[in-house]
């Protein structure tokens, strides 16, 4: 489903001293990976290795100095912007460490969000965010608002919010780092069985290394390169 080759991302920062060339700071240092269909992939590393750099590629955030992407076949990033815009919106959720809800909605109304962006008719879109809400255990809790639900529950209402529209690759980044242990193991626990239900292809950044374990497969990114 996905290849990366030759995956390298350096950023130009301000230069030390007045005079001087800006610096070139490497992130990501010619990555190369094969993810297949439905696999369920573990990434860690020490804070500052390029997780999160590398994750917003993946996910067409950001755009890479050198290499490729390609997802089914395709070159991402032969896509115009607008074409990227599309690519992010039907094929990829996204889940990050802040769960981004909108404090005035309710959770179905978070939840339907990617299908609105998607201009699907309001009631498709409400009956495909109740499927996902009801999925991760918060059929009875669609009417209330973030403030009304605990911090898991507003990471499950976010998980239902980028798996409405059932995309085929799922990003998470650090989805558990803000929530305590007992918390964060059972959105580990729900995110095996929702791609076990749903077949998703998913790449999960933590930092939790017993955590990861517990994943079918485990890569270590360090030094802007995978092992």
């Amino acid at each position: 489903m996905l290849e990366v080759r030759g995956l390298v991302k350096t950023y130009l920062m301000a230069p030390e001293k007045p005079g001087q060339p800006p610096r070139r700071v490497e992130v990501l240092r010619g990555v190369d990976l094969d993810i297949a269909p439905g696999e369920m992939v573990a990434l860690t590393g020490p804070s500052g290795s390029g997780k999160s750099t590398f994750l917003n590629v993946l996910g067409a955030l950001d755009v890479p100095t050198a290499g490729e992407v390609r997802f089914e076949g395709e070159e991402v990033f032969g896509r115009d912007e607008p074409g990227l815009a599309v690519f992010r919106n039907e094929t990829i959720g996204f889940i990050f460490q802040s769960h981004h809800l909108l404090p005035e909605f309710t959770a179905l109304e978070n939840a339907t969000m990617p299908a609105l962006i998607r201009r699907v008719p309001r009631a498709e879109a409400r009956r495909a965010a109740l499927e996902m809400l009801d999925l991760v255990g918060l059929g009875d809790r669609v009417d209330h608002r973030p403030g009304e639900l605990s911090g898991g529950e507003q990471q499950r209402v976010a998980l239902a919010r980028a798996l409405c529209m059932k995309p085929r690759l799922l990003l998470a980044d650090e989805p558990t780092g803000n929530l305590d242990p007992a918390t964060a193991e059972g959105i580990h626990r729900l995110l095996g069985d929702l791609n076990l239900r749903l077949g998703i292809t998913m790449v999960i950044v933590t930092h939790n290394e017993q955590l990861a374990e517990a994943l079918p497969r485990r890569l270590r990114l360090s030094a802007g390169r995978l092992a």
